[in-house]
């Protein structure tokens, strides 16, 4: 067994703490219950307050895994209850104003940035710094925060007090960095799950996996105005469209169509290629007037980008909808280690044969009677007559957008 023989064994000038204050016991005891880093910042801010730091401003930079946003920044100031976010779309990196700020200087290795703001301007009136002057701090300091994996993000902080922080101020912020990153990963871990699952399986069923219901055959049987849309012709323009070209036209389709479904309560569930699948619980009483609103905006954002594609010389994109309602069973589904989270059941296959059927009728949209009734939206429809559907036993009514209306 390894004994120590002296004091120097036990603790030397690099040991953390410096000094072990209430702050510090605080940061690694007493915020496992609190969710959000924000709410943690302000907490901490205001106990240093009341500890002697004069701190007037602080910062929390994090890189996310976000497909809009690049990072997020946490800002409280002096006399805030709360911390204000500000998100940072993908681009800003590139920018002279990220690129000669202190927070690239740590994400390009600095160990520091401290900048004392009194008395000086240095050549820098019009810079990040001269705002902190105009807001009448006198010091700011930059470290970074170094997560797993070599993951660098950056807190800071500014003072308000003439001649800036002492180095007894200096030493307590920093005996709570190795705490405070500790904290702020596991905070930022739980966020970036949450808004990868939220990005690839949609927000009802991440918190579904979130809460547990991870294994396969779990789920419920669940109401819902199903909804699926697939792309007309995709197979010869992927044949005959640079690559580059053909994803840029699925993302503009998706979104015309994705962004009303999202916009009116609607939950995307898959892209298959170039269709999607997306349900609309029945548990909101308006479900069934939400999808049809989805689709009406849909269809209008698809003509304007049609008109788009007309300018350019190609040929307007076309696309095929069908819509019915019923149970479905709503979960997990796969082999034992790879599961997807989605809908199965007849009425999903009566929405995916109206959607073929679309081809046939050479209508854009195809409707149920059963979705129809429910929707209280007869008037607005045509009636084309019932239709037998491949493997269903029963032929089904269907209905299509009145053209009357239309004209």
């Amino acid at each position: 067994m390894q004994s120590f023989s002296n004091k120097a064994d036990i603790a030397d000038e690099g040991v953390w703490p410096i000094r072990r204050r209430r702050i510090l016991d605080w940061l690694v005891n007493d915020t496992r219950g609190e969710r959000f880093i924000d709410n943690i910042l302000v907490d901490m801010c205001e106990k240093l307050l009341a500890a002697g730091v004069p701190v007037a401003r602080a910062t929390l930079h994090f890189r996310t895994n976000h497909p809009q946003w690049v990072g997020a920044r946490i800002l409280w100031k002096e006399g805030l209850a709360e911390a204000k976010i500000d998100t940072f779309a993908y681009g800003i990196e590139n920018t002279p104003e990220f690129l000669n700020s202190p927070v690239n200087a740590i994400h390009q290795g600095s160990e520091e940035v401290r900048k004392r703001l009194e008395g000086t301007t240095d050549g820098d009136e019009d810079s990040f710094y001269q705002e902190l002057r105009d807001d009448g701090l006198m010091e700011y300091i930059a470290w970074p925060l170094e997560h797993t994996f070599g993951k660098r993000h950056v807190v800071t902080f500014s003072t308000n007090r003439p001649g800036g922080f002492t180095s007894e101020h200096v030493d307590f912020l920093r005996d709570l960095l190795p705490a405070l990153t500790l904290v702020s990963e596991i905070r930022l871990k739980n966020i970036m799950a949450r808004t990868l699952l939220q990005t690839y399986v949609g927000p009802h069923a991440s918190e579904q996996i979130l809460s547990g219901v991870t294994t396969r055959g779990s789920g419920a049987t669940v109401g819902a105005a199903i909804m699926i849309c697939d792309l007309r012709d995709f197979t010869a323009i992927s044949d005959l469209w640079p690559r580059d070209d053909v994803i840029h036209l699925l993302n503009d389709y998706f979104d015309a169509m994705s962004d009303p479904i999202e916009r009116h309560g609607g939950e995307i569930l898959k892209f298959m290629g170039d269709g999607l699948l997306a349900i609309f619980p029945l548990a909101k009483e308006t479900a069934c007037l939400d999808l049809l609103q989805a689709i009406r905006e849909g269809q209008t954002s698809m003509a304007e980008l049609n008109e788009q594609h007309v300018r350019m010389g190609r040929e307007p994109l076309r696309y095929g909808v069908g819509v019915h309602v019923g149970d479905v069973m709503y979960g997990n589904i796969g082999s034992r280690r790879r599961l997807d989270f989605t809908v199965i059941g007849p009425a999903v296959n009566v929405a995916s044969r109206l959607e073929s059927l679309t081809k046939e009728v050479k209508r854009p949209v195809l409707l149920s009677r059963a979705f129809v009734e429910m929707a209280g939206c007869a008037q607005d429809m045509d009636s084309l007559g019932t239709f037998p559907l491949r493997g269903l036993g029963e032929p089904v009514d269907v209905f299509a957008f009145s053209e009357r209306l239309a004209a």
